[in-house]
């Protein structure tokens, strides 16, 4: 996890990044509940744009990554279980 202190760029982007995604996921939910016409398409579109947030945030809260292991901490986290 990135250190508040040690690094407070890195900070300041994880969680810019992480606002943002509570931001328009926040704006998802009034969008579904008072727009009867959301669609599916809608929907995709704008659960992208929150994943993309959360994305970013999961690679930013790596500390230094080696070389070698970019690529594991460019994926979001696989060890979540979908509910469902």
């Amino acid at each position: 996890m990135i250190d508040k202190q040690l690094q407070p760029v890195e900070w300041c982007s994880f969680m810019y990044e992480l606002e943002d995604a509570l931001e328009h996921l926040g704006n998802l939910i009034k969008d579904i509940e008072h727009d009867p016409d959301y669609s599916d398409e809608d929907l995709r579109i704008d659960l992208g744009h929150v994943y993309a947030h959360l994305n970013r945030a999961w690679r930013r809260s790596a500390k230094a990554v080696p070389d070698g292991d970019w690529d594991w901490a460019s994926r979001f986290p696989d060890d979540l279980e979908p509910v469902g």
